[in-house]
């Protein structure tokens, strides 16, 4: 059974969402060779999608979330993880555990972040790596502090979230931004975000246009460079335990 499309979370297999998870998928893909034979907690695992990619390269994959249903879906959706539901505020894990730390479009809904990277800095071992992605403020909620996502507690501008990283204990080897590629840019003449969004906020039925160019999106329409940081639309950062 999938889990219902609440807005909160993307969900696989939804041709509506297809557009996020796409986006969502292409920087799993960037980021999974930090993950190759190590011993992984992904920290918000949602769906549980990414883990189970995690996996496929990984030792061993926690998948933690603080949603019951959704811990629920994920043990009997994707048996080879080992799932646990918990609170990320207060990570349910040994000290210096894992190898890495996934956390991913997840950040920008918690309360405490700076508490919350403490708990990363934590359960890592000595050398670890935590892999972070978040919407990047300057394009998700343009021109104001208050997240235009009801569900997002504080996003972060690219210089905010390196500061973050480094005051918690860590240090930044890369803060790149994934961005459209060329054929993103110029499908539906480069409004595909701002059609979805007229859209959902609208309840009017999809056009047929619009469906058509959600469900055509591969991960290879994004790109991930540290080129213009502040007009990337999502923000990619691995950091390493000191």
């Amino acid at each position: 059974m999938t889990l219902p499309l609440t807005g909160e979370r993307t969900v696989p297999g939804i041709a509506e969402e297809n557009y996020w998870f796409r986006r969502h998928e292409a920087a799993y893909l960037h980021l999974i060779g930090h993950c190759a034979d190590a011993v992984v907690l992904e920290a918000g695992c949602g769906e549980g999608y990414g883990a189970q990619l995690i996996r496929t390269v990984a030792r061993r994959v926690v998948a933690l979330d603080y949603d019951e249903l959704t811990s629920q879906h994920v043990a009997r959706a994707y048996p080879q993880l080992n799932v646990l539901r918990g609170n990320l505020a207060t990570l349910p894990l040994r000290d210096g555990s894992v190898d890495v730390v996934a956390n991913l479009q997840v950040i920008e809904h918690l309360w405490d972040q700076e508490g919350f990277l403490a708990e990363c800095h934590r359960v890592l071992r000595p050398g670890g790596t935590l892999i972070v992605t978040t919407p990047n403020r300057l394009t998700f909620s343009p021109g104001q502090d208050t997240p235009l996502n009801p569900f997002h507690t504080r996003e972060l501008a690219p210089s905010e979230l390196d500061e973050m990283l480094r005051e918690a204990g860590f240090r930044v080897d890369e803060l790149t931004g994934l961005r459209h590629g060329k054929r993103l840019d110029s499908l539906l003449n480069g409004q595909i975000i701002d059609a979805q969004v007229e859209v959902a906020l609208s309840g009017a039925p999809w056009p047929a246009e619009l469906k058509e160019a959600v469900e055509s999106v591969t991960v290879e329409d994004f790109d991930i460079t540290p080129e213009d940081m502040d007009t990337s639309l999502d923000l990619v950062a691995v950091a390493v335990r000191a």
